[in-house]
């Protein structure tokens, strides 16, 4: 099975139609069908490593100032409760947690789940990012999880490489800053060439500003072991950016690059309105 990180910007994609969601859908058609999902999403960022284990996870609707259908939306996945052991004995000796009533599928999980399988059919797990831990804990734990993937498990991460919401510039819409795109290609760099190396781009001189809190780059951090774990590299499957301080850039393991995404039928829209300027709950 394959493995994705998607760039999933503002809650809006939920209910637009636009490249970056039109190639969600696409991903979705072009890959076997998952057995399960364990989607590791920005959104779920607490001080412990711990699984969601209810039969029949909520919606969470976990941001602000959005219209009333964004609110309206409902993901009514089944859980995967039978997949916590599998989980818990990959991820050895690290200890995952279970959660059986407090969290559900936050907007991270949802708002792209909704494009890649629109139908909500395929059971789907959120895998908490452990706030107390480094890149290299993340990166560990990716690599852990990669039997998963021999028994049909999609482990998806949903975060954004580039994620400054203080440093948003409406008048940029689907443009990055310099800082922003130097960031974003030397992530590139890294994916596609030995995504191990991924925790030293700490060191790059523009970390600060992209990554001013660590929780919507560590999804990433899951695919970048993964891929370790099979020695093997991603491929950039959409990039671009809005309002200055956010990529969307997303990878795939294992699965379709953007060549082989183009052309499936979708029709896309050119300047996407990607993030609400005034939302501060991305």
């Amino acid at each position: 099975m394959p493995a994705v990180f998607f760039g999933h910007g503002s809650p809006m994609n939920a209910l637009e139609h636009n490249r970056y969601t039109d190639t969600w859908r696409a991903f979705g058609r072009a890959i076997p069908r998952p057995r399960a999902i364990v989607c590791v999403s920005a959104h779920w960022f607490i001080n412990a490593s711990a699984v969601t284990a209810m039969a029949q996870p909520r919606t969470i609707h976990d941001f602000f100032g959005f219209p009333d259908a964004l609110f309206a939306i409902q993901y009514p996945a089944p859980g995967a409760p039978w997949l916590v052991d599998e989980i818990a004995q990959a991820a050895a000796p690290v200890w995952i947690g279970t959660d059986e009533d407090s969290w559900g599928l936050d907007h991270g999980a949802w708002s792209v789940l909704t494009h890649v399988f629109p139908d909500a059919d395929v059971p789907v797990v959120q895998l908490a990012i452990n706030a107390a831990q480094p890149f290299e804990y993340h990166l560990d734990l990716g690599r852990r999880l990669a039997p998963l993937r021999e028994h049909g498990v999609l482990i998806l991460g949903s975060g954004n490489v580039v994620h400054n919401l203080g440093a948003l510039e409406p008048r940029l819409e689907t443009e990055g800053f310099e800082w922003a795109v130097d960031f974003d290609d030397e992530v590139a760099r890294i994916m596609t060439a030995d995504p191990s190396e991924l925790p030293g781009v700490r060191l790059h001189p523009a970390f600060v500003d992209a990554v001013p809190t660590p929780d919507h780059f560590m999804p990433l951090l899951y695919v970048a072991g993964l891929a370790a774990a099979a020695g093997e590299t991603t491929d950039v499957v959409v990039d671009g950016y809005a309002f200055g301080s956010l990529s969307m850039t997303s990878y795939a393991l294992g699965g379709p690059a953007l060549a082989d995404l183009s052309g499936d039928g979708y029709e896309t829209i050119p300047d996407p309105s990607v993030v609400p300027p005034s939302d501060t709950n991305l």
